[in-house]
């Protein structure tokens, strides 16, 4: 090919590289080792053909008798920069040297126009992926995942996903769990072989225990050297079995597209942690014509679950008898409260939430009772001991929420092995909770002989907030107390805020104080892991740039200084992509749940003290808005510039640990 027919790629200055000195340089998407020999230039292959050592790391040797060799720094290995060949001018072992002009505003490599792109399997495989509607990526780009980091990249150039590049693996897996838990579509997390893929690990249980759906792509050392033990080898498939309810390996002779469709559905109807694994050879192999992407049409049936005629007889004939009956929804119903809202009114039932659920029902509305159990209010608990009948859509009955089993209770689930789980229930009914509801309430009679209770909640209502005002005033010195942060936050934040919370003394706070309106709250349920908060928050985010049903709601993540301490440096990745969050830390200086749990025991309070940057300061320097608050009177308007900041802001509230 003539120099006419070369793209001329300018890849340094005249003067940047020193005569005797080799650097690397790219033309095109091509890495090259630039070396300047007494004054002329040239340029090779970067990759060393024994095991891809980055020539232009390596060095230049000069002889007494003038020859002059390019070393690789891996093994050394040696090349004449002047014509590529090795000692002994073996040409089948030696280096392309590339076309090179020293021109007056630069030194320019001229290269053969790039060959169409050939569709690898890992295209195809992405193609899919965003076919079946997985658009939102986090992850880590690195050696053992470049291949399918590729076919990642041209999804997102065709505007088919969004990539973001985050700082620590175990925050992309936390994001995708609030992705999840937040749409109940999955996101997926990218990561390498090795460490990358093993720091996902929490995150991905977090998924799985709350029933989220998420996908894992994780790399792999090349298969030829899988099971010796390679750099970073570790056997990914065992590894990822106990979280993972679908995970295998790509291989050469894999059908890709069905892989990848597999790994889909089982994310999305199992709602559980899915997981392929890529080797690195595998990832870049041209894919057969016959392989093409896959769709999820015709894949996945309707969800309804009738519940058996039987079931609702037994339900209904309880209902009938029952006369200050509750509904008690757990997180399992957050698809269905119009349905499960719509079977309370008839019965003037009051309605109470697992923590896991706060924010399913509007604390405004006539029948709510707020959240049951240790992070929750005096008025569920009051209404749960005066009940005779206890009706449970979607609740696991853990001991957290604390269920009481000396009442009859009817219990709905679309999780068969959810019903009468910890002890037997009056009724266990499977069905999806929407139609189960709808068909319970059909049932009806057109006047229940229900107690009206809603009275009764508007006085243990006004008996909790009087309780509640009472406390703003608690003061000792060392730092605002935990009923002021979460009034404020009551009267501040947007009604439709999407709100991730942490776990601590902080948690325990928000869903004891704050009270909801159309908010939707995301929290670390079975798993309670700390460090939950700010990156669901990213995860939430996420899905309000490309998720219709959530764009324009605020974004509000709420922590303690121990939580936000875990993922801290991905405060960065919010302030790359210009994430709209407000982060809420409460900073007490401890984990100051455990100092509480150590006192409860008995044990010296040991080892929970926190040593502390300023938060808002440590804000500001990665690009954010920073606000530190250490009065009462501050918080609203601390909170309410927060809200209007432009990008992630982090408002740093400095707590009493006592006061809570």
């Amino acid at each position: 090919m003539t120099d006419d027919n070369l793209q001329w790629h300018r890849v340094a200055d005249v003067d940047e590289l020193p005569p005797g000195r080799v650097k690397t340089v790219t033309a095109g998407t091509r890495s090259m080792a630039l070396t300047n020999i007494e004054g002329n230039y040239t340029a090779m292959d970067n990759r060393c053909p024994h095991q891809g050592g980055p020539l232009g790391e390596g060095s230049i040797e000069i002889g007494a008798d003038g020859q002059c060799w390019l070393r690789c720094p891996w093994h050394g290995w040696d090349f004449d920069p002047r014509t590529g060949l090795p000692p002994g001018g073996h040409e089948d072992s030696g280096q392309t040297l590339y076309p090179l002009e020293v021109r007056k505003d630069g030194i320019y490599i001229g290269l053969e126009a790039d060959a169409d792109h050939s569709v690898t399997v890992t295209d195809v495989m992405a193609e899919t992926m965003t076919n079946w509607g997985v658009t939102t990526v986090f992850g880590m780009v690195g050696h053992s995942n470049l291949g399918l980091a590729d076919a990642l990249r041209l999804q997102e150039k065709q505007q088919r996903l969004r990539y973001y590049g985050i700082r620590h693996e175990g925050a992309a897996a936390f994001a995708c769990s609030g992705y999840a838990k937040l749409t109940g579509k999955p996101a997926a997390c990218l990561t390498i072989a090795g460490p990358g893929a093993t720091n996902l690990m929490t995150g991905l249980w977090d998924a799985k225990v709350d029933r989220a759906p998420l996908l894992a792509l994780t790399g792999q050392v090349d298969v030829q050297v899988l099971g010796p033990g390679a750099f970073q080898e570790i056997d990914l498939a065992t590894a990822f079995a106990p979280v993972a309810r679908f995970s295998h390996t790509v291989l050469h002779t894999s059908k890709h597209a069905e892989l990848m469709s597999l790994a889909c559905k089982n994310a999305l109807v199992e709602r559980d942690v899915a997981h392929l694994i890529f080797p690195d050879d595998v990832q870049t192999l041209p894919a057969a014509e016959t392989d093409k992407a896959a769709f999820p049409e015709g894949r996945v049936a309707a969800a309804e679950i009738t519940p058996a005629e039987t079931a609702l007889k037994d339900a209904t004939g309880l209902i009938a008898k029952a006369k200050r009956p509750i509904v008690v929804v757990g997180y399992g119903a957050r698809d269905a409260m119009s349905e499960v809202i719509a079977l309370a009114e008839p019965l003037r039932a009051p309605v109470l939430t697992t923590f896991k659920a706060k924010g399913q029902i509007s604390d405004k509305h006539a029948l709510a009772a707020g959240v049951l159990g240790r992070s929750g209010t005096p008025v569920a608990s009051w209404f749960m001991n005066e009940c005779d009948l206890i009706l449970a859509f979607g609740s696991s009955f853990s001991n957290h929420t604390g269920i009481t089993p000396k009442r009859p209770i009817v219990q709905v689930d679309f999780e068969r092995m959810a019903l009468g789980k910890f002890h037997a229930v009056t009724v266990p009914v499977w069905g999806e909770i929407g139609v189960t509801a709808k068909r319970l309430a059909q049932a009806l009679p057109n006047e229940p002989a229900t107690v009206d209770q809603r009275p009764e909640l508007v006085e243990r209502w006004s008996i909790w907030r009087s309780e509640k005002a009472g406390r703003l005033a608690d003061e000792r010195g060392q730092g605002l107390n935990s009923a002021s942060v979460f009034a404020a936050m009551t009267n501040v934040l947007p009604d439709d805020a999407i709100i991730a919370v942490d776990v601590g003394n902080n948690t325990y706070s928000f869903g004891r104080y704050f009270e909801t309106v159309n908010q939707q709250i995301l929290m670390s349920g079975y798993l309670g892991s700390i460090g939950f908060a700010f990156p669901a928050a990213m995860g939430a985010w996420a899905a309000t740039q490309d998720q219709a049903a959530y764009r324009g709601r605020k974004v509000v993540s709420v922590s303690g200084d121990g939580g936000f301490g875990q993922y801290m440096g991905d405060f960065n990745t919010a302030v790359k992509y210009n994430m709209a969050i407000t982060h809420v830390l409460l900073n007490n200086s401890q984990l100051g749940k455990i100092s509480k749990e150590q006192r409860a025991g008995e044990w010296p309070v040991w080892q929970t003290t926190l040593h502390n940057p300023s938060f808002a300061a440590y804000a500001e320097l990665c690009g954010g808005k920073g606000i530190k608050v250490t009065q009462a009177a501050e918080l609203e308007n601390a909170l309410g510039e927060g809200l209007a900041h432009d990008g992630p802001a982090l408002v740093e509230i400095i707590t009493d640990a006592d006061l809570i």
